[in-house]
């Protein structure tokens, strides 16, 4: 399998190029050049799918459960987040982890660049964590991510340095992307990135929307899937899967206040925008990185792309009203995050994009996590599961740093994180 930019303007190359490369050197994101092999619905199609894509099995990436929650006739609760971040992160990090050392050729450490705006940054600190030869910078905005998922990723020291940013996530993405641009800093440090725009990380999530059929009893075209979206990583891995093996699914993407891709759907044109703090922080973003890929994956074409996918913002309001309303319904604790997508399909699941659908909510993350949003809606119903509660008991170790992007080529050339 070959990857491609989406600005085609860079040669085409090998699964274990792009993963050291992360960004191509046009600036766009890798994608598979063509269509993999149409996997019927019949097929136990996630293994294949993935190992077609990428040539590597590490299914001992994901070592713990997916569950499917029933909470109606017509919604379904896919939980992502039964590993060790407790997040759907977990699953892009931990194949990452596995397979970025076989793709590395050279004895230079491997310095690894991530923005987060709240899970990513866990999941990758921790799968990274103590891996030979290998340093991970995590960028987050200051003030922005919740104190337990600061803690699960700026509290492990060793090769993993935190940097809180004076400036919001998409500051954070601003300054990994310049990094890559950087001829001086590329030319001296092997760099590559543990975000989404990063082909490793956005793979393995295609492969839960394999499981949640075979967890449902569901085929394509009886499903909707509800993806909480922020970066859109997750979905474009959606769509990805979709295209070989259940096209007749349908996808609805549902984000925060945060809404340029909603609007763009609705028929506004697309114009990424400074992003606002909300609730669902790990969806604060307001120029979204795997739009370029959506886009590219629907020929830049925009009807095409509005016909197939539909999207809802939701703001805290609805959100805390959502909490609350899906707790009292069905004695169900949806986190901030999860609780978009539900609000967006009981608001769009009557019309005729999504009649007589059944609708897969991806649940992205443990309430736990939000535990400041959890008790203001729901007093003492979330309980803390010990695999976070330990990472809590330690103190944070982070470098503050402004958002200009000399502030960050000084920490990573200076050895921090080795």
């Amino acid at each position: 399998m070959r990857y491609v930019s989406t600005r085609g303007a860079s040669p085409d190359v090998s699964f274990q190029e792009a993963v050291l490369n992360g960004l191509a050197p046009d600036g766009g994101l890798y994608l598979p050049t063509a269509d993999g092999r149409r996997l019927t619905e019949g097929e136990a199609g996630w293994e294949a799918w993935l190992r077609q894509y990428s040539g590597f099995d590490a299914e001992d990436a994901f070592a713990f459960p997916l569950e499917a929650i029933r909470l109606d006739e017509r919604t379904w609760v896919l939980e992502l987040f039964h590993g060790p971040t407790a997040a759907f992160k977990d699953f892009g990090a931990r194949f990452m982890a596995r397979v970025l050392p076989h793709c590395h050729r050279g004895n230079a450490p491997l310095t690894l660049l991530t923005a987060t705006s709240g899970d990513t940054g866990a999941a990758v600190a921790q799968g990274f964590h103590g891996v030979p030869g290998v340093r991970v910078f995590v960028l987050y905005p200051k003030g922005r991510v919740s104190a337990m998922q600061e803690a699960q990723f700026a509290t492990l020291g060793g090769n993993i340095t935190a940097l809180e940013v004076d400036g919001s996530f998409d500051d954070c993405q601003r300054l990994v992307k310049a990094a890559f641009a950087d001829a001086d800093l590329t030319g001296r440090l092997t760099l590559t990135s543990a975000n989404s725009i990063n082909i490793a990380r956005l793979l393995p999530q295609a492969t839960y929307y394999f499981r949640a059929l075979e967890l449902t009893g569901m085929r394509g075209a009886e499903t909707a899937f509800v993806v909480p979206s922020g970066n859109f990583g997750n979905l474009t891995a959606g769509v990805l899967a979709a295209r070989d093996a259940f096209p007749e699914a349908a996808f609805l993407a549902a984000t925060n206040a945060n809404d340029v891709v909603p609007a763009y759907l609705a028929g506004a044109g697309y114009e990424p925008r400074a992003s606002v703090a909300t609730l669902s922080n790990a969806m604060d973003v307001g120029a979204p990185s795997n739009f370029e890929r959506l886009h590219r994956l629907f020929d830049g074409d925009d009807a095409r792309l509005r016909a197939f996918l539909g999207g809802a913002g939701i703001d805290d309001a609805d959100t805390r009203a959502e909490i609350r309303l899906t707790y009292d319904r069905f004695g169900y604790a949806a986190d901030p995050h999860t609780a978009t997508g539900l609000a967006a399909w009981r608001r769009l699941r009557d019309t005729p994009r999504y009649a007589g659908r059944t609708g897969i909510v991806l649940a992205t993350a443990h309430p736990a996590k939000f535990m400041d949003v959890m008790e203001s809606v729901l007093p003492g119903v979330v309980r803390l599961p010990d695999r976070l509660a330990e990472r809590m008991r330690h103190p944070i170790r982070s470098i503050r740093i402004p958002a200009a992007f000399e502030a960050l080529s000084g920490v990573v050339v200076s050895g921090s994180g080795s």
